[in-house]
């Protein structure tokens, strides 16, 4: 989801003045077992979700939070959690690969996410924060050994709960959104008063909003403001597992680097997919993304978590991403089929059409990497 921001000159503009909603409930997220609230997560999202196929119980389970055991008992456990516009379903490969390790993984569904793109209209940050909390505590209460994982806005959420929860054992943070890339993204929260809409598309993802409510970027920029300040008080002295693509378009990678580098001060591991290290000073694993036998050009922020057998988003996934800030005769081209290229969002090159990178070429090393760590930090 790209954050538009020539978008935000529209609320000088009276004719685009929203009205003021009526708050819907939310989903209930404070049940006393995770099974609970799957459960009645899972009928909130029946009965509110505007759905896009003729498939309404695969979009329900696809939206859906969810839990997964090894076969054998553990005592190892890990909370992961989605970013702004995504589900669950962005770790359903990562779930499958340390379940296979021994890793109990639950997931949550942040409040507005899972039904319709207006529902983001109307959470606030401490409904994210409180999931998180409450979720986090639910496992602990459970699990002697606790990780908290997030991606993108969920990294904000998670590295957040860690600094003020001791009971957090480590951390997995992929494409943390510590500060975005659009300076624009700041002015969202009282945009949001004027505007309702940051983007608005046709909405074709089974899994993740196409189009992004000003409010929604409102509360992402809330959660980087409130894991900035937090970092610049704290550091964190637990294990931190961090990716990062050289060429995210959405993140400001610069400062999520430095903040690892000054602010995570226990065992760290820092895997870059791109052609450069971000720090001679850093140790670091470096992953090229220039991939012309794949036809990739560069990683993008969304194609961290994807195997390349991903049935939605792998290499021969369901859901080609052909909105990527191209020409339309480009996206019309890729919506028709036509060979391709893949690239982080915006990313153009002369005589190639780019598709966005959904999937990760390592994505399976990556997993060796993230185990390995967390059996021995």
């Amino acid at each position: 989801m790209m954050f538009r921001p020539y978008l935000l000159a529209l609320f000088i503009l009276p004719i685009l003045t929203a009205c003021a909603k009526d708050p819907v409930p939310q989903a209930e997220f404070q049940q006393s077992t995770f099974a609970e609230y799957v459960e009645q997560t899972q009928a909130w999202i029946r009965a509110n979700r505007h759905f896009i196929s003729d498939q309404s119980e695969q979009e329900v389970l696809l939206n859906s939070p969810f839990e997964r055991k090894p076969d054998q008992p553990s005592n190892k456990a890990v909370l992961l959690v989605h970013g702004l516009s995504d589900s669950p379903y962005s770790f359903n490969d990562l779930a499958d690969s340390l379940v296979e390790k021994g890793y109990v993984v639950r997931t949550i569904l942040l409040a507005g996410h899972g039904t319709k793109p207006e529902d983001l209209m109307i959470p606030k940050l401490e409904d994210w924060v409180s999931a998180v909390h409450h979720h986090t505590q639910l496992l602990a209460a459970e699990y002697d050994d606790v990780w908290l994982g997030g991606y993108s806005t969920g990294a904000n959420l998670v590295t957040s709960e860690a600094i003020e929860n001791p009971e957090v054992d480590g951390l997995l943070l992929f494409a943390p959104a510590f500060k975005a890339k659009s300076k624009m993204v700041a002015l969202a929260p009282w945009v949001k008063y004027f505007v309702d809409w940051a983007d608005q598309d046709l909405e074709e993802n089974l899994v993740k909003y196409d189009s992004l409510a000003m409010n929604g970027a409102g509360v992402f920029y809330q959660t980087s403001e409130r894991v900035i300040a937090l970092l610049d008080e704290h550091t964190l002295t637990i294990p931190v597992f961090m990716a990062l693509s050289e060429a995210d378009s959405v993140v400001d990678t610069p400062l999520a680097v430095e903040r690892y580098k000054t602010r995570f001060n226990g065992p760290k591991m820092l895997t870059w997919f791109g052609e450069a290290s971000p720090d001679a000073t850093l140790k670091s694993t470096l992953r090229s993304m220039r991939l012309p036998e794949y036809r990739i050009s560069n990683g993008s922020h969304m194609s961290l978590l994807f195997s390349p057998e991903n049935p939605l988003y792998g290499v021969s996934g369901l859901q080609r991403q052909c909105n990527n800030g191209q020409e339309d005769e480009a996206e019309l081209n890729c919506r028709q089929g036509a060979d391709v290229w893949y690239s982080a969002w915006g990313y153009q090159e002369k005589d190639k059409v780019h598709a966005r990178l959904t999937w990760n070429p390592y994505y399976h090393e990556m997993v060796q990497d993230i185990v390995g760590f967390m059996d021995h930090p």
